[in-house]
């Protein structure tokens, strides 16, 4: 994270668990899908879905939200940290399913609801060279090589232009492929996320509002420790991994690993106070209170 003059921010996924599913902050992702997908955007609502977990235990490199817009929409908005190689197939289940959520029993075909996935990516999926893609379904003529369109009464029955506009559309960012250069207002939203930093002259829908409610500094302190607790928690996570498919690999000799699992079980001893402090801050007690019932030094604590 950005550190020095800049101001300190709070990362997206954060902002998506806990400030943008508040009304009052749905301005924010109001901009950031209205400079994504080129409309005006008004979300009427989050809606509940299945990976909506607090505990980054149970989901700490993925995070999503659900929303519906004013036109009936459904947009799924997910950020993934590590890789998935079945990502592709995995965004085409996410939007299926919130399809057959939302149809009614004997409903007629026509009332399926339009679904939208915004994918925001850490990870390298595929090759490509942009860092902005757009999936939609289309029909093209084996022979002639002609688009199939909506005929006029089609387009009055279903209130569609083109035939894609029934189905779902996905958008991946490729957060690491962009170049950290701003040349338009969406280019501003990759920006920050990728940085976690907001220009003072950038004038993206939204954004500016962005850069209040997400400074760190001005969230409440039993909310900074739970970032905090939470931020801990993805690094604690993403060194497991390293370390289990990294340095792993390294080990050849019996006393290495051996040495090894003592480290761990050391290192595990130390994890499972870390994690009673951490639920018993979240629930209200100051860190020198959780941190004297979970036999650690406050200092320890702070310093994590």
């Amino acid at each position: 994270m950005k550190t020095g003059s800049k101001r300190k921010l709070i990362t997206f996924d954060w902002a998506m668990k806990r400030l943008l599913r508040s009304k009052a902050n749905f301005e924010i992702l109001e901009g950031f899908l209205s400079e994504l997908l080129l409309e005006e955007i008004i979300i009427l609502e989050i809606l509940e879905s299945e990976s909506n977990k607090e505990s980054v235990s149970d989901k700490f490199n993925r995070v999503d939200l659900k929303v519906k817009n004013s036109a009936g929409e459904i947009i799924l908005i997910e950020l993934q940290y590590e890789r998935e190689h079945d990502y592709l197939q995995r965004m085409l289940y996410g939007a299926s399913r919130a399809i057959t959520e939302h149809q009614r029993e004997g409903e007629p075909f026509s009332n399926l609801v339009k679904v939208i996935s915004v994918n925001i990516l850490y990870f390298d999926l595929g090759h490509g060279s942009d860092y902005i893609y757009r999936g939609v379904t289309s029909f093209t003529g084996i022979h002639d090589n002609d688009q199939l369109q909506l005929s006029s009464r089609q387009q009055k029955l279903y209130g569609k232009e083109q035939v894609h506009h029934l189905f779902p559309e996905y958008y991946l960012l490729r957060i690491n492929n962009f170049n950290d250069v701003a040349t338009t207002s969406l280019d501003e939203w990759i920006y920050f996320l990728k940085n976690e930093e907001i220009k003072d002259e950038f004038k993206a829908k939204g954004i500016q509002k962005a850069k209040k409610a997400f400074s760190l500094l001005s969230l409440p302190e039993k909310e900074r420790w739970a970032y905090e607790r939470y931020q801990y928690e993805l690094s604690y996570q993403a060194s497991l991994i390293e370390s289990n498919y990294g340095l792993g690999r390294l080990e050849g000799k019996e006393e290495g690993r051996t040495e090894g699992r003592e480290e761990g079980r050391v290192e595990g001893k130390l994890e499972g106070k870390l994690e009673i402090a951490w639920r018993l801050i979240a629930k209200g007690m100051t860190p020198e209170e959780a941190a004297e019932i979970a036999g650690l030094s406050v200092e320890l604590l702070r310093s994590i």
